[in-house]
């Protein structure tokens, strides 16, 4: 059974993880010139898939990512 520092610093590194995959979107769309290479996964399509279980997963949610940031990420990486 994990103790509650565990617990936490579990949750600290997803909240890391998220905010990696985050930055790796807002390079894709601005300075990375939409290239898959610069991203955490292999596909744009894989990424915003993984970065959206991970929100997912999180409790209490993110206050500095919102669902509807994903929503609108998925959108310009997946329809541009």
């Amino acid at each position: 059974m994990k103790n509650a520092s565990s617990i936490q610093d579990d949750n600290q590194h997803s909240y890391m993880l998220l905010a990696r995959y985050q930055m790796d979107i807002e390079y894709f769309l601005k300075c990375g010139k939409r290239s898959e290479r610069n991203l955490f996964f292999d596909t744009k399509e894989e990424h915003i898939e993984e970065t959206v279980k991970l929100w997912e997963s999180l409790e209490p949610k993110p206050e500095w990512l919102t669902a509807e940031q994903i929503t609108e990420y998925k959108s310009k990486m997946l329809n541009n």
